[in-house]
């Protein structure tokens, strides 16, 4: 394995509480998501939701680097959906292209069905990437719609 390849093969995954994260790993978080969903996307919204503190976080970090190179939120039944909800799910830049965000989605569904055994999991995909989540068992569930001038549709795996 080459070393650069060896940068981007996080060695900490974390899936925690919002009550386990430090503050330090909740600002990295948040300043993740931000990069991506509004400065990469330049879709200005309200990223503090709410439901962060009702949720599981799952984060990787590459060797040597405080800020994750991958991040998504499960929020618990009952805040977004009836089902629990994966969301937030993102690729810093310099993770993308190497598998990641694959692997990040499998390790979100894996965990989610763990915590929460036999529900089914709602997301709300941006539309352009149905068919990504499709390949880990979900389908669509009404029509698309815009969520902050981003297409979206709504998709359910079953329990």
């Amino acid at each position: 394995m080459s070393s650069t390849s060896a940068f981007f093969s996080p060695t900490c995954w974390r899936w925690c509480r919002f009550d386990d994260l430090t503050v330090h790993e909740l600002q990295l978080i948040h300043r993740a998501r931000q990069q991506v969903f509004v400065v990469e996307q330049r879709c200005p919204y309200v990223d503090a939701d709410g439901c962060d503190e009702h949720a599981f976080h799952l984060a990787a970090r590459a060797p040597g680097q405080p800020s994750p190179i991958a991040y998504a939120r499960v929020v618990d039944p009952g805040f977004k959906y009836p089902e629990p909800s994966i969301g937030r799910v993102l690729t810093a830049a310099t993770g993308r292209g190497r598998g990641l965000g694959r692997e990040l989605v499998a390790r979100a569904v894996a965990q989610t069905i763990e915590a929460f055994p036999g529900q089914g999991i709602r997301i709300s995909a941006q539309s352009h990437l149905e068919a990504f989540y499709r390949s880990f068992g979900f389908a669509g569930v009404g029509e698309c719609y815009l969520e902050d001038g981003i297409p979206h549709i709504e998709m359910l795996r079953p329990g």
